[in-house]
């Protein structure tokens, strides 16, 4: 709910292939960004969970930035009812200069939001004290590896022809014969998948949504005795959150939007907590940096 002199608002930025996704933008954003040396220009778009200002403070000045860098490029954002007129809004009273397409899309079901050719970002419900939405972004699967040695044993001569059986055309071979792509190129292999998930009372259905995730992003804002507080307030604790991410069978979970009652000595308590539950959960802390890498 408020910053604090060592840990600043809810923001998570996703770098993929050169792009930069941005979920949720509190206030101070701009501050990590910058400490980080990453470019507002990269971010391609930008994921709103919900319209609390503890979520939201950091968006005008990012939008002001924007057109301080040459960025001719639209920027997308994404949130639920209400984020356009935030960002309307905000550029009329901030008389905002503006040099630059932005594109606002306001999310009322469970839908695919953003994608490319080869992964997409979906939106799902959570229940908060305001409509809230989760994220997830998933990777499609890439091709299988290709057997350079098996190619040359089936006497297709390195060159155009690889590429081909790498696209999975049929070629002939040097000697008349027919090649086929699985007989040279693996089983496709799986891709990685990100989920991001805060301001949220427990919900099994999340699980399903976030299932497998390469690495989990969660709230873990109360430890077990404000329990009832918790769901007061339609929060989760860290032990709720841990279950999520068992039940999920995610391979990595990292809690974020911690109450700003727990100091960061007490933050342990929470991580204990989790851990009980899921053995490889942790602590996020401001411009903490995990690498998501391919199982193959």
């Amino acid at each position: 709910m408020m910053p604090l002199p060592y840990r600043h608002l809810t923001s998570v930025l996703l770098r993929r292939e050169g792009d930069l996704f941005l979920f949720d933008g509190g206030e101070g954003t701009q501050v990590s960004l910058r400490r980080l040396n990453l470019k507002w220009k990269k971010i391609n778009a930008i994921f709103v969970s919900h319209t609390h200002a503890d979520h939201v403070t950091g968006l005008p000045g990012i939008l002001m930035l924007s057109a301080q860098v040459d960025r001719t490029e639209p920027l997308y954002i994404f949130g639920p009812p209400k984020i356009a007129e935030y960002i309307e809004t905000s550029r009329k009273v901030l008389d905002m200069y503006i040099n630059y397409p932005i594109v606002v899309k306001e999310i009322t079901a469970p839908c695919t939001v953003y994608g490319e050719k080869d992964f997409y970002v979906r939106a799902f419900p959570l229940e908060h004290t305001k409509t809230c939405v989760g994220y997830t972004l998933e990777e499609l699967d890439r091709p299988g590896e290709f057997n350079p040695e098996e190619a040359e044993r089936l006497h297709v001569p390195r060159g155009p022809l690889w590429g081909k059986l790498q696209h999975g055309q049929k070629v002939v071979n040097t000697e008349g014969v027919e090649v086929l792509p699985d007989q040279v190129v693996g089983k496709p292999r799986g891709g990685r998948k990100f989920s991001f998930v805060t301001d949220t009372m427990y919900l099994p259905t999340i699980a399903k949504e976030v299932q497998g995730s390469d690495l989990f992003i969660c709230e873990g804002m109360f430890t077990d005795d404000c329990a009832d507080q918790a769901k007061e307030k339609k929060h989760m604790t860290a032990r709720q959150a841990a279950r999520i991410a068992l039940d999920a069978q995610v391979k990595r979970m990292a809690m974020i939007h911690y109450s700003p009652r727990y100091t960061d000595r007490d933050l342990d308590m929470l991580l204990r907590q989790a851990r009980d539950v899921f053995p490889r959960a942790e602590l996020t802390r401001d411009r903490m940096h995990f690498e998501i890498p391919y199982e193959d």
